[in-house]
């Protein structure tokens, strides 16, 4: 069974250059490197798109502030 995929990848030479940099201050392969900033990325980005999903979900139901609540909120940081 199959643990992994390859990809390939064009970068521009500056991102290139940068990874390559890393690679040698960190001792990590580009591939590891890679891997963890896409990772990184990706768990950022879904968590946005559930966030989003979840607050339409919300709004589906009718789940909204009333406008007394939301002006209460923003009266807390008038000055």
């Amino acid at each position: 069974m199959q643990t992994e995929k390859s990809l390939n990848v064009r970068l521009p030479l500056e991102l290139a250059g940068q990874l390559e940099a890393l690679t040698k201050a960190t001792g990590r392969t580009k591939s590891f490197l890679t891997v963890e900033a896409l990772r990184g990325y990706i768990e950022v980005e879904m968590w946005q798109i559930q966030d989003v999903k979840s607050g339409l979900a919300e709004a589906d139901r009718g789940e909204f502030a009333s406008v007394e609540e939301v002006d209460a909120f923003f009266a807390q940081y008038d000055s």
